[in-house]
């Protein structure tokens, strides 16, 4: 007989499956850092999912079967065809993946004759190796990793025995499938913070993400991302279809990215969407060797990281066609290459360093100028301090358009102009270190930029813009010309409106300063009672 595995009570809501697994994730903390236990971690999730999934398709076609009068016999033949799983958007998973048979081999197998023991953690990397033989969308992307000497396989059992209260199942496979996403994102967001600073390597906020997403509003055709972490921009895009009553199906995924940790969770993030994207056959330096090399996105979304200085440059490279970038510095290469990548028609947002917006070093200011001029600039967004908790960069995002005329992208002819959008006062503080934009901040951009362009979208197609001092302004290239090409929203917003109270300005200036005086006068009186006070106890 098989040990009894362990189930704990079932979580009933969203927040306490998440603070179910964040307490999994607690039983390493201490034996390792946190960029091994998030892999360590987002592996098991993923496992127990498809393992969830698989057990209540197999049950549904149990049942089916039942309902059509099969003897057993006949259902043994039957239940096991992997198109029956696949078909429904289930992955197929062999005997030895299963989350049962690893829960009840928690502490590992004994030695039999012949055979040597068998921790879980190699019971868990041999689970991972037939998942990803049989499925092959997971081909090299699933962790390899615990049967490692700096995996502590006692904890690694108990982690087990924890999991087996979490169910991502009971509502189909598409439900289960949004429940993991969204547990996957928030472990993402959770280990981001753990990790600090090489968080933001692989996680770009969800509020930053949609901006980018719902000023871009792609819906079909190619969308690429040449640094893309752990897929977030093309999740994002997914839900924006999705939020839109549009298919997944109308878009095709392509991204690259170098460090393959990051890599591979891509892939798993990409997998647990039920997204099909193009992530190349391994991980890469996009400026050494694009493995797109012939693709033309339609959309482009992306977080570079920000103001590096050791990367892969050479002076002959074709993307620098406004310009060689400096060997310091590669923000104006990942423009450059991102615009490279743009096909006729195509758009693209791009998170950015706010001196990006303005420096002049090493000859960013001359490409700066050449892309002002080739009319490729359609918004420049500067956004609130504190977005991501890894870095105290300030940001802003630069927004480019292949095509400004009247058409598919928008009914406004914006030929030459560029929309600047001051956002640096919206947000909230989510504590006393980082700031998070709420649904009416991104609404209030995406409107603002879609009611520039004209956009026809039933939501967009009541607004008229209008310039608002201090948030918003449209300016022709003319005036980006006399102000050296400067592109800093501050610039040309100007100040936001102060309401007339009516008061003649002479008379308010006498008012506030008879005010300011009273108050010195209060000063010094509260000064005078202080000394006193002092003077009697000393």
């Amino acid at each position: 007989m098989p040990p009894k595995v362990k189930v704990a009570a079932l979580p009933s809501t969203m927040k306490e499956l998440k603070d179910t697994l964040w307490k999994a994730a607690d039983k390493l903390r201490g034996s390792m850092d946190a960029s091994q236990y998030k892999d360590v971690i987002l592996g098991l999730v993923f496992l127990k999912y498809v393992s969830d999934a698989f057990d209540e398709r197999r049950e549904q076609i149990r049942t089916e079967l039942e309902a059509d009068g099969q003897n057993e016999d006949q259902i043994g033949q039957l239940i096991d065809d992997v198109d029956e799983y696949t078909g429904q958007g289930v992955f197929w998973v062999g005997a030895r993946a299963r989350w049962n048979y690893l829960a009840e081999n928690a502490k590992g197998l004994p030695a039999t004759q012949g055979e040597a023991p068998r921790s879980i953690g190699l019971l868990i990397d041999e689970a991972m190796d037939v998942i990803s033989a049989d499925n092959p969308t997971l081909a090299g992307s699933l962790p390899r990793i615990y049967n490692r000497d700096n995996i502590d396989q006692r904890r690694l059992g108990e982690l087990l025995d924890l999991l087996n209260s979490a169910r991502f199942t009971g509502q189909g496979a598409t439900k289960a499938r949004d429940i993991l996403g969204e547990v996957y994102e928030y472990f993402l967001e959770k280990f981001a913070h753990a990790e600090g600073k090489r968080g933001g390597e692989f996680y770009t906020p969800a509020g930053v993400v949609r901006v980018l997403v719902e000023v871009l509003e792609p819906t079909h055709g190619r969308v690429y991302d040449p640094c893309c972490g752990s897929g977030g921009m093309f999740v994002q895009t997914e839900k924006f279809l999705e939020s839109h009553h549009r298919e997944g199906s109308n878009i095709s995924v392509y991204g690259q990215e170098l460090n393959e940790r990051t890599w591979r969770m891509a892939k798993m993030n990409l997998a647990i969407h039920g997204l099909n994207g193009n992530l190349a056959g391994r991980w890469g330096d996009t400026f050494a060797r694009d493995q797109h090399p012939d693709m033309q996105a339609d959309y482009v979304l992306a977080n570079p990281p920000f103001n590096i200085k050791d990367w892969a440059r050479s002076e002959s490279d074709p993307r620098w066609k406004y310009g060689v970038p400096p060997a310091g510095n590669a923000n104006y290469a990942w423009i450059q290459h991102i615009i490279s990548k743009l096909a006729p028609g195509g758009s693209a947002g791009v998170v950015m360093a706010n001196g990006s917006m303005s420096s002049n070093s090493g000859g960013e200011g001359e490409i700066r100028a050449q892309l002002v001029e080739a009319d490729l600039v359609s918004c420049m967004i500067a956004l609130p301090t504190q977005l991501f908790r890894s870095t105290g960069i300030p940001v802003c995002t630069w927004f480019f358009a292949k095509d400004k005329t009247a058409g598919e992208q928008g009914s406004v002819d914006r030929t030459g102009q560029v929309l600047f959008i001051d956002a640096r006062n919206l947000g909230y503080m989510v504590d006393r270190a980082e700031r998070a934009l709420s649904e009416e901040d991104i609404a209030k951009i995406a409107g603002t930029y879609h009611a520039w362009r004209g956009t026809s979208s039933a939501r967009d197609a009541a607004l008229t813009y209008i310039d608002e001092p201090g948030f918003a302004c449209s300016v022709s290239l003319t005036q980006i010309k006399a102000a050296d090409y400067a592109l800093t929203p501050g610039r040309y917003v100007g100040a936001a409106d102060v309401e007339d109270d009516g008061e003649p300005i002479e008379e308010k200036i006498a008012r506030l300063t008879d005010d300011l005086y009273v108050q010195f006068l209060e000063s010094e009186r509260l000064a005078g009672v202080v000394r006193e006070q002092l003077r009697r106890v000393s």
